[in-house]
């Protein structure tokens, strides 16, 4: 008899402390149903996770945690069936608390039998959202991540077709100035020679896209005035949306400052409005708007100007979205599009160090938002160079002989006298004979000097010695920003004039 009666007490201190760990454990919603789902006990996970006191929840219906769309579509009633059938059921999903807010749960249902009968299910509730969130976010971070990587691989890809391309159009247009000055031919030769300049251009326009998107671009950034530029340009962007378009701005209060190169700016927004002209065929309204941001976002966070074009248009079907980007993509007929407009305005953004996204619905538009960062310093007061002709000694770095001819050929056609040399080395080695006016070195050369790297010594030898760098694509211009003036490749004599105009002297 006292066995029995010493058993039956340590079954009930057993009963009795497993009944405090159930009721004590804050992190699960721990409790129990009976056949019909309806609860009978609570414990302070589930007062904590979902709201209810005991007194509120004993004796409901589970049922009322799930979400009405849920409920009627009987997602309680076969979560129980599934437990009961197959020994448990498991899932993750929204589930309401007593506020009304969501939560995201991680939710098992064991059914409890007793000789062989069903008496009822424990059910264990967690809730998952922060790590559920943080999962998304890093879904969203590699996704972004690997997007990043396949246009870097591109970018790489264009970026080195595009320096060897600019080298063979700079021969191209400067020899076309040279043929110009000193032609007396007859119309024909002079319509060819117009042709050629078209052409050339056309290349190089083409070329700088491809740079653009590669992120290989040579810059000149500046703080901008948005709101300015826009008024500065626009009568350009009204002729490139047609007259059948009606443009619009909505430009907020007090947009704040952005730094980016002007030029690649203007060509950005230009490419997205006359995208939107073309989802258009009927007419409809572009607007331009911008307003200030902040964002917290994995991969951009802060202080942003979100500049937007949104078009009544077409819109983009959604398996065309994700290429949209992608040099040489276009859903346009042939001879209607280069497919680089949009990879130019991805390459700027993100080499501005923002980033651009798209929203688009079939039949309800487009809107394109490039964001951009915050500048803090306040746009200088635009002055325009005054280009003179021009006297005295130009020491030109440049290993390409044909590019060197030309580039000579310009020189000297503005008033310059040039001494040319193939490398840096030589160059150190020339300018210690004195008599050079400023330097003229294009960046990418072989030996141990880049262009980059014979301004920065000249520096130290010479600081009062101009330097003036060219580029078609180099890397290495990203580093010359704000230290050296850099001249893009093909250039035409009078941008070589403007430049050498704007050296301090």
């Amino acid at each position: 008899m006292v066995k029995k009666v010493s058993q039956q007490r340590d079954l009930f201190e057993s009963e009795r402390s497993f009944r405090l760990l159930v009721e004590g454990v804050a992190d699960y919603a721990l409790y129990m149903l009976d056949p019909t789902g309806t609860i009978t006990s609570w414990n302070i996970g589930g007062e904590r996770i979902k709201g209810y006191s005991p007194k509120e929840i004993l004796g409901q219906h589970f049922s009322r945690f799930y979400t009405e769309t849920d409920r009627a579509n009987g997602k309680p009633a076969r979560a129980l069936r599934t437990a009961r059938e197959q020994g448990r059921y498991e899932e993750e999903g929204w589930r309401v608390r007593k506020d009304g807010t969501f939560f995201w749960a991680s939710v098992i249902i064991d059914p409890i039998y007793e000789d062989g009968r069903l008496v009822g299910f424990a059910k264990i509730t967690r809730d998952i959202t922060e790590r559920r969130n943080a999962q998304l976010k890093l879904e969203a971070m590699q996704q972004q991540l690997a997007e990043s990587q396949k246009f870097d691989a591109l970018g790489q890809l264009t970026g080195g077709v595009a320096h060897d391309f600019n080298n063979l159009l700079m021969i191209i247009s400067g020899s076309l100035h040279i043929l110009k000055r000193g032609s007396d031919q007859d119309d024909k030769f002079q319509r060819a020679i117009s042709a050629i300049e078209t052409a050339t251009k056309r290349g190089a326009a083409l070329t700088g896209q491809l740079l653009s998107f590669a992120r290989r671009q040579s810059l000149n950034p500046q703080a901008i005035d948005f709101s300015k530029r826009i008024e500065a340009i626009r009568e350009v962007l009204d002729a490139g949306v047609g007259s059948a378009v009606r443009l619009v701005f909505d430009l907020g209060d007090d947009v704040w400052p952005i730094r980016a190169d002007v030029s690649e700016l203007e060509t950005a927004l230009l490419n997205l409005v006359i995208n939107a002209r073309d989802a258009m065929p009927d007419g409809g309204t572009v607007t331009i708007g911008a307003r200030n941001v902040e964002l917290a976002e994995p991969l951009h966070s802060g202080e942003f100007i979100a500049i937007s074009i949104a078009d009544t248009g077409v819109g983009i079907p959604a398996d065309v979205v994700d290429k949209i980007f992608e040099p040489f993509f276009t859903t346009k007929q042939i001879g209607k599009g280069t497919g680089l407009g949009l990879s130019q305005v991805h390459g700027f953004a993100h080499q501005a160090g923002g980033t651009v996204k798209v929203d688009s619905a079939l039949g309800s538009g487009t809107t394109f938002t490039i964001l951009l960062p915050r500048e803090l310093s306040d746009p200088a007061p635009e002055t325009a160079a005054t280009a003179t002709r021009g006297i005295g000694t130009v020491l030109l770095v440049e290993d390409n002989p044909d590019v060197a001819l030309v580039s000579t050929g310009l020189l000297e056609q503005l008033g310059y006298q040039v001494r040319r040399v193939a490398d840096a080395e030589e160059a150190l080695r020339d300018i210690e004979r004195d008599g050079v006016d400023f330097v003229f070195s294009d960046i990418v050369m072989p030996g141990k000097l880049d262009g980059l790297g014979l301004a920065h010594r000249l520096r130290e030898m010479r600081p009062d010695l101009p330097v003036l760098l060219a580029t078609g694509y180099s890397e290495a211009a990203a580093d010359a920003r704000g230290d050296f003036p850099i001249l893009r490749k093909p250039y035409e004599i009078h941008e070589l004039s403007d430049a050498i105009a704007k050296l301090p002297r």
